[in-house]
Order: C-alpha cells, then sequence, then structure tokens
C-alpha cells in the first residue's frame, strides 16, 4: 500500500488553490525549487501527472481533481484526530457548538436554556462563523456539532436531526418601497433594477452570476442593505439581528429552509447524543414560536 505524508498532500493542495508555485511557496514558508521537487517526487510515487505546466500557468489534471478532493478529506481527518484526542485528554471540556452569526437567535437562546437547566451553564460554549464555514469546523474537529441549514449548506459526512423549517424574508432598505409591502414574489426582486440581490458563496466556494455584490459576512451584506445597494433573503428568524435601517418582507414563493444539527457522522460520543436528545426536543415549542414571530408584521 502506497503511504502518503501529510506534508506533501499540504503541499499539493496550497498549489492546486492557489495554481501558482510561487505564491504557493510563500503561503507555504518555503523556496519554491524544494515544493517543485516535492511535488514531482508524489507524481512519480503515483504514476500519474497531477499539475499541467506551461506558459500561461497550472492547472489540475483529472487525476489532480481527484487527489485534491481525497487530499483535503486526509488532511481534515488528520486534524480532527488530533484535536480530538486533545481535548478529549483534558477534564471536564464544554461540547462546542457552531453556529452562523445573527442565525436561528431563538432556536440558540432555548438550546443554551435547556442544556443548561440539565447541566450547568458552562457545559456549552459557542463559536459564532459566517456562511459556510460550519462544515470545516465540524471536519477538522474544532467543533462537536453545529446549527446548519438546509438546502444551503454543506452536510455531506454528518448526521442531523431537523430542529425547525421555516419560511423567508427579504431584508430590504427601510426606505426602499417594498418595505411597504406586505409580501413580495422572489420574481419581483429579481427583477428590482434599483436595489439587486445579494450573491451568496455556493457550497464549492464560487458565485452564482448576478449584479448584485459578492458577500461572505453578515456585517458586509447589513452594512450593503442599510446603504441600498443590496437586497437579502433569509430565513424569518434570522431577522433579529436586521438594524433599524433595515425592513423584513416576506417572500411568499421563496424555498422554506430547515435547521438542523449536524454531527460527525458515526460519533460515539455520549455528550453529542445527549445533546441531540435535547435539542430534539425543543422542536414542537420552537416551531410554535416561530409561527408567533413570523406572524408579527412589524419592521
Amino acid at each position: 500500500m502506497l503511504d502518503l505524508e501529510t506534508r506533501e498532500l499540504r503541499y499539493f493542495v496550497t498549489i492546486a488553490e492557489e495554481l501558482h508555485f510561487r505564491r504557493a511557496a510563500e503561503r507555504l514558508g518555503m523556496a519554491q525549487p524544494p515544493l517543485s521537487r516535492a511535488i514531482a517526487r508524489l507524481e512519480r510515487r503515483l504514476g500519474v501527472q497531477l499539475l499541467e505546466r506551461n506558459r500561461r500557468g497550472v492547472r489540475l489534471t483529472d487525476a489532480g481533481s481527484v487527489l485534491l478532493g481525497e487530499a483535503r478529506k486526509a488532511l481534515d481527518a488528520v486534524s480532527a484526530a488530533a484535536e480530538l484526542t486533545r481535548r478529549a485528554g483534558t477534564s471536564r471540556q464544554p461540547l462546542i457548538l457552531a453556529t452562523k452569526a445573527g442565525a436561528s437567535h431563538e432556536l440558540l437562546q432555548r438550546l443554551l436554556e435547556a442544556v443548561a437547566s440539565e447541566h450547568g451553564p458552562g457545559h456549552i460554549e459557542v463559536r459564532l462563523c459566517e456562511v459556510g464555514e460550519q462544515a470545516e469546523l465540524l471536519r477538522s474537529g474544532a467543533t462537536d456539532v453545529a446549527i446548519m441549514h438546509s438546502p444551503v449548506d454543506d452536510l455531506v459526512g454528518f448526521d442531523t436531526v431537523d430542529l425547525c423549517t421555516e419560511d423567508q424574508v427579504v431584508i430590504v432598505p427601510a426606505a426602499h418601497p417594498l418595505a411597504r409591502r406586505n409580501e413580495v414574489t422572489l420574481a419581483e426582486l429579481q427583477n428590482d433594477d434599483s436595489v439587486p440581490l445579494a450573491r451568496w458563496p455556493r457550497l464549492d466556494g464560487t458565485y452564482p452570476k448576478g449584479p448584485g455584490p459578492e458577500v461572505r459576512t453578515q456585517s458586509q451584506i447589513a452594512q450593503l442593505v442599510a446603504l441600498g445597494k443590496a437586497l437579502l433573503v433569509i430565513p424569518a428568524s434570522s431577522r433579529a439581528w436586521q438594524w433599524p435601517e433595515h425592513a423584513a418582507v416576506p417572500v411568499t414563493d421563496a424555498p422554506r429552509v430547515t435547521t438542523l444539527l449536524a454531527w460527525p457522522a458515526g460519533s460515539h460520543s455520549t455528550a453529542i447524543a445527549e445533546f441531540v436528545r435535547v435539542a430534539s426536543g425543543l422542536g414542537d415549542p420552537l416551531r410554535q414560536t416561530l409561527r408567533s414571530s413570523q406572524g408579527d408584521t412589524s419592521r
């Protein structure tokens, strides 16, 4: 069986992400010649060409694309093994929960209260992150469980339990004509020439085409909406973070979003199992809370 070193996998992934040997070497903190030699040795050992190099730059071969996906999984697994082992050797480590900042605010509050009533207030540590970061945090072992959303988040390799499903709203500038509406449709938002919809990254990190600004963080989009530069469609419960300069309007035909709890598939952690049990018991009360809050038409 051919052994691969984490060091050479890390070298290859960096080059594959940069598609430039000099930039990859700078990112790795090493000189370019030994990096080039390491990749050449890796190609010889595997018996395939991983990268095509020409005057226009570097591109992945089909074999290189396969190794990139598998290498990322392997490096995540090694990182997770180290992190979980370290944490297991430390007594009374809190369970780490990742969630997007501003998302599922009422659910998170109820969940922390329910866990604290059974295990004490220090049982859970909340790690706030930006869009799409929960999956990486789970795979690296940096977090134990995460609040995520279907169909927008990357759920590959995780076990999940649904917590609630809700409608979506559009966040618009308070002075925008749509702010006075009781409801809108996606077609109306897409055809609005005055303010475009913001573009969030897909699961692979690329952005859909469109006139709207590319955004990745909550602070970016909040500022852009307040300035009248973008609109944002989000789950209704996430409107908890909206500013006074914003207004929320229900979008009647937007796909419904399911909030769920995710954790590494096949986990044998009793702490995670207990946390999932508590979270699962919040379903019905939370759904009632969401229905009540969505019925509130205040801006």
